[in-house]
């Protein structure tokens, strides 16, 4: 058995390490970009909504749109049907880098609606306080409505990151490689059943940690939780 185990290893060790690590870099890289432009657009179409702090109805339709439609398109379609404009900006269409902008495009409409939705679930009462102090609308935003929906957003970067994961399983159809590409390969292609277990078992214990890390933060920032 000692000896399978470290046949399996030098065989197959370098090949999964190598795709755990591409698999997080998939991960994480794409996710945070997203997240830049995904809070900027959450924000805007809480702000612009009607009722809210500037309802502008037009920008705020025009938005919504513009993310609701982002939002409805399979992921490998998206992924095949952007490759002239992910080779304009990244030099390439295929590969790690291939796999950026689709991945980006996908994720931050989804973070736009969840931040949106975070940013709802504030108390009126406290942005009323803040306006009655005579707070600007970008004071008010920093101050009070990101602070305040902080640990709904962060339970929020778990189903973004799980959901990015799960992406990437996609992304070995322009050869972008990580762990899903391999259990494909060694697993349905070759036949090599070991690769594709121990692809399942790394995947799953990367899930498992972005939801403990994901939760724990969101306790360590939430005030009602430590009062």
């Amino acid at each position: 058995m000692p000896s399978l185990v470290s046949d399996f290893v030098a065989e197959y060790g370098q090949l999964l390490a190598d795709g755990t690590l591409a698999t997080i870099v998939m991960t994480l890289l794409p996710t945070a970009v997203s997240y830049v432009i995904g809070l900027a657009l959450g924000v805007v179409l809480y702000l612009t909504a009607p009722a809210s702090l500037r309802p502008a109805p037009a920008l705020n339709a025009a938005l919504g749109w513009v993310v609701n439609i982002l939002r409805s398109f399979p992921f490998i379609v998206l992924m095949v049907f952007i490759i002239p404009f992910t080779r304009a900006v990244m030099g390439t269409g295929s590969g790690l880098a291939g796999i950026v902008p689709p991945l980006v495009i996908a994720t931050a409409p989804f973070i736009a609606r969840m931040v949106e939705q975070s940013l709802a679930e504030v108390p009126r009462e406290s942005v009323e306080a803040a306006e009655a102090c005579g707070a600007s609308v970008p004071r008010i935003v920093l101050s009070v409505l990101l602070p305040e929906a902080l640990p709904s957003i962060v339970r929020g970067v778990a189903v973004v990151l799980i959901a990015v994961l799960g992406y990437t399983a996609m992304a070995g159809a322009i050869g972008a490689g990580g762990l899903g590409d391999i259990a494909v390969r060694y697993g349905y292609y070759r036949r090599v059943d070991e690769v594709m277990v121990v692809a399942v078992v790394v995947l799953i214990v990367i899930v498992q940690v972005i939801q403990s890390v994901c939760d724990l933060a969101a306790r360590k920032v939430d005030h009602r939780s430590q009062g």
